[in-house]
């Protein structure tokens, strides 16, 4: 068998991410491999436990992506099939693809310019503009963390249907905000480049012991007893299925090395507090010449992106990328996207839904510029 040889090479580059691994990683993997159990079981269930007392949170089901943790969660409030669901435009596609998939649709929602989230005035413009919703999906873009509760009372909605997309934690202080403390579903990813970084996967948080029970067996074909359980000492090989499920279960594999990860987290997320500081003050001057836009800061931001509006954003890009420093664009509005804009009229949103001047409306998308904060230092001259 020919040896696959996939490493990224950053020298003399600051990459877009490269992500970091706990020391224990290695060993946590091997320890999987070595047990002759590597699907769903024993390292699921402590990374759930860990993670619940890390966040604070009563329940934790492990998923394997983000967008699957939303769309279960969206599956099991039970909504009318094509339910209106409040979503921002300025989002992941996966997202929108969620309330897809799920069976309802999706509705736009216009950002505040600050904090480049939907705030209640936004909220309530799409509201006027769509009817009532039945849900809503929000999202703490790049770390900042919304007042959920806010925009829930915005909608008219109760609380509990509010499914927060907190892709981009964890590693914020929930103590200091009401993020990630939705008392229905919030849902994180621990893709590659995200602060609680695996490879895959995914978690949903819940206050709700029956909903954790559903996604559950929802996670895994709708099985009543997952086959862990199944083969352990006085386990029985029968089963049911009470309800159809899906194929979205995080492996052991995946488990083990989020344990070690998460012992890092807060060191990484130190770190990325320091190179927040150390950014602002390279910028100062650039900010207060109008040059840059910063978006605003919460005392609980989990800081998963540094993010810049500038005008010439596609120049300054090239250029930094022409000196080895990786960018990216976070994101491309849905409504912009052509497997999207069909389920939605795109001049109307561009003009009305989601005006916000002068990048939700422009053909060219945002002039907002990220750069990852990595938890490895590098050299970088601003």
């Amino acid at each position: 068998m020919t040896a696959v040889t996939n490493t990224v090479s950053t020298a003399g580059a600051v990459a877009f991410t490269v992500p970091p691994f706990a020391a224990g990683a290695r060993d946590a993997a091997l320890r999987v491999l070595d047990s002759g159990w590597v699907t769903t079981g024993p390292e699921c269930a402590a990374f759930e436990a860990e993670l619940s007392a890390y966040l604070g949170q009563p329940h934790v089901v492990t998923v394997a992506s983000c967008t699957q943790a939303i769309e279960l969660s969206l599956r099991a409030l039970r909504l009318d099939p094509g339910a209106p669901v409040l979503t921002p435009s300025l989002t992941f596609s996966g997202a929108v693809a969620a309330i897809v998939h799920a069976g309802y649709r999706p509705v736009l929602v216009d950002i505040d310019e600050t904090t480049l989230t939907p705030n209640p005035r936004t909220v309530a413009a799409a509201v006027r503009r769509a009817g009532r919703p039945a849900a809503m999906v929000s999202c703490d873009l790049g770390g900042y963390p919304v007042d959920h509760a806010a925009l829930a009372e915005a909608a008219g909605l109760p609380y509990r249907r509010m499914v927060v997309d907190a892709a981009h934690g964890p590693g914020g202080d929930v103590g200091r905000t009401r993020a990630a403390t939705a008392p229905y579903a919030t849902c994180l990813s621990f893709y590659a480049t995200k602060n609680l970084p695996i490879g895959e996967g995914g978690a949903v948080l819940t206050h709700d012991g029956d909903v954790a029970g559903a996604l559950r067996a929802a996670r895994l074909h709708g099985m009543t007893r997952d086959a862990w359980r199944r083969y352990l000492p006085g386990g029985s090989w029968r089963y049911d299925v009470e309800e159809v499920g899906f194929k979205a279960n995080l492996t052991d594999l995946s488990a083990a090395i989020g344990r070690a990860q998460l012992d890092a987290l807060p060191g990484w997320q130190a770190r990325r507090a320091e190179l927040v500081a150390r950014y602002d003050a390279a910028l100062r001057g650039a900010v207060r010449a109008g040059v840059v836009t910063l978006p605003s800061r919460h005392p609980g931001h989990a800081f998963h992106l540094y993010q810049v509006r500038i005008p010439r954003r596609d120049a300054v890009s090239d250029g930094l990328t022409e000196h080895g420093v990786g960018t990216s664009v976070h994101f491309i509005p849905v409504h912009h996207l052509r497997g999207y804009a069909r389920l939605f009229d795109a001049d109307e949103l561009c003009t009305r839904a989601c005006p916000t001047r002068p990048w939700t409306a422009s053909s060219s998308g945002s002039p907002t510029c990220s750069r990852p904060l990595s938890r490895r230092p590098r050299r970088l001259t601003c």
